[in-house]
């Protein structure tokens, strides 16, 4: 994923919905809007207070295995669910007010045209290892990140000098102009930790986040619970969730049962069908929201019959764009392009269209087609996700009228995706979402040459491409309508020229929760993430 990336984040409105766009935040934000910590007493008799203790564990339902990578410097995938809740950034993007918002820093200034940035720290946060959080501490954490190279390192890069002033201010010094505090709310590659308390192994945590923990389980059904970290800096009240459980399980129908049962709390995704269900459902309440994340069919440029250029324009044209967003009712939109709505870089005229009859042609000018040799194609795709198992299908019964057999398999993210750094498939579908809310990560991450390939996984090799990518950032903070007009090239050289990818659909997030959980707020910056220490149980 990293959902696959990608389960694995353009837009819809519903009930708890937040319309969120993309923008550089403001230059200086205060403090306003951070959780402040619990009363030790107030007024409240403490026999009601433990009365109201809520002592039951939230049940997250995923489809897929929940980490991959448990180091906070190059965890790049699932386990974005977990982490978000175990460490912390120093900012946080929020969907509502559009802006980086404050989080382990208070407050911030950008002087030098956006090229020197300062961040004022919290005061009296701890790591889980017991340590103090301070301006040392941060700078050796981001430093540690962007040595590593793992994961979203890559949001670093104009990074030239990171400064402890004094214990609670840190200030950056940069290349070139960069969105500072946006970036610091990354979903990945931002956390703030306790750089000598890392455990690669899971055992323990080195965050300052609300959740530590509790127990990890590689392959069972239960893979991961976390539990409250007491002395969490925001402090806690008695009716929120202290304990938390990771239920992995594939199938939809499963996870929709457990959910009536009320053995579960959460489920990510339904298909339209259950979700319709769900809203007129006795005990279970529904939020839709619009996101950051599309579907991507990625095509091998570098091996097998997909190296051909005509056979990938076919393979484009193969798909039902139309009747797949017709079938997913609602929980998906026909992208056009890469980058969804609400990102710089959006371009709204490459809505793309299926078109049988120049597919044919195009296989036939390749050697294949009906009146040729049988072309097969391997493809492999999330196990557990209905919507991709749809594509699937749509595609398998329209290559099949053009002689070309689709040998598709639903595959684990970790399966599929050590198949795919090892060139293992001609077709590789797979969500992607950005890091942060720019639209850089599409192209850095998936289109970007790479010796060894992590998400570059049509195995894309263009000269020309990486040049103009590396540009991005830079033209991001210093003109955006050169930038703009960057991205919309850029589009049009990887989809129609080299034809590495087709993009059918960006997501509408359709979720389904037990009606006693109150507080939940989709946030598309940080897709799939629920922030538990956000909800309480309803009395």
């Amino acid at each position: 994923m990293r959902w696959h990336k990608r389960l694995l984040v353009a837009w819809v409105t519903g009930a708890l919905a937040l319309t969120a766009s993309a923008c550089a935040g403001g230059q200086v934000r205060g403090a306003g809007g951070t959780p402040q910590p619990a009363a030790s007493g107030g007024s409240q008799p403490a026999a009601t207070q433990a009365a109201q203790a809520n002592d039951s564990t939230f049940v997250y339902v995923p489809n897929l295995d929940v980490v991959t990578d448990w180091d906070p410097a190059t965890s790049y995938s699932n386990e974005i669910v977990a982490l978000s809740n175990i460490y912390e950034g120093l900012t946080r993007y929020d969907s509502e007010s559009q802006k980086a918002e404050p989080r382990l820093a208070t407050e911030w200034t950008s002087a030098d045209d956006g090229k020197e940035w300062t961040f004022k720290l919290r005061q009296g946060v701890k790591f889980h290892s017991g340590a103090t959080l301070d301006a040392q501490a941060a700078k050796k954490a981001i430093e540690r990140t962007i040595e590593k190279k793992g994961g979203a390192a890559y949001i670093w890069d104009s990074v030239q000098k990171i400064e402890a002033v004094d214990a609670a201010t840190l200030k950056f010094t940069l290349k070139y102009a960069a969105p500072l505090d946006l970036i610091a709310s990354s979903g990945y590659a931002a956390y703030i930790y306790d750089v000598d308390a890392v455990d690669p192994d899971g055992k323990k945590t080195a965050g300052t986040g609300p959740y530590t923990i509790d127990s990890w389980q590689k392959g069972k059904e239960t893979e991961l619970t976390l539990k409250a970290y007491e002395d969490y800096w925001g402090g806690w009240k008695p009716e929120q969730y202290k304990k938390v459980a990771f239920r992995v399980t594939p199938e939809i129908t499963t996870a929709w049962q457990l959910l009536q049962k009320g053995e579960v709390n959460f489920v990510q995704r339904l298909n339209p069908q259950l979700f319709a269900q769900a809203g007129t459902t006795e005990g279970v309440r529904t939020a839709q929201s619009p996101s950051f994340q599309n579907l991507l069919v990625l095509f091998n440029t570098a091996s097998g019959p997909a190296r051909d250029i005509k056979v990938r324009q076919a393979l484009q044209l193969a798909i039902d764009y139309d009747g797949l967003a017709a079938a997913l009712k609602g929980s998906g939109q026909k992208a056009s392009g890469l980058v969804p709505q609400g990102l710089l870089g959006q371009i709204s005229d490459m809505a793309p269209k299926q078109d049988l009859a120049k597919a044919q042609a195009l296989l036939e000018e390749a050697g294949y087609g009906p009146d040729n040799p049988e072309l097969k194609l391997s493809l492999t795709y999330a196990q557990g996700d209905d919507d991709q198992k749809l594509l699937v299908t749509l595609l398998s019964t329209a290559l099949k009228g053009l002689n070309v057999t689709l040998q598709a398999k639903p595959m684990t993210w970790s399966a599929q995706w050590d198949l795919g750094k090892k060139q293992g498939q001609d077709i590789f579908v797979m969500y992607w979402y950005p890091d942060y809310p720019d639209a850089y990560s599409w192209f850095v991450n998936v289109f970007k040459s790479a010796d060894k390939p992590q998400f570059n996984l049509s195995y894309l090799k263009n000269a020309e491409i990486d040049a103009a990518i590396d540009k991005l950032p830079q033209l991001t903070a210093t003109d955006q309508m050169q930038a703009r007009q960057s991205f919309q090239d850029l589009q049009k050289k990887i989809i129609t020229e080299q034809a590495a990818v087709a993009v059918p659909y960006v997501q509408v997030y359709q979720r389904a929760l037990t009606d006693d959980v109150a507080g939940y707020v989709d946030n598309p910056a940080y897709p799939n993430v629920v922030f538990f220490y956000d909800l309480t149980r309803a009395s």
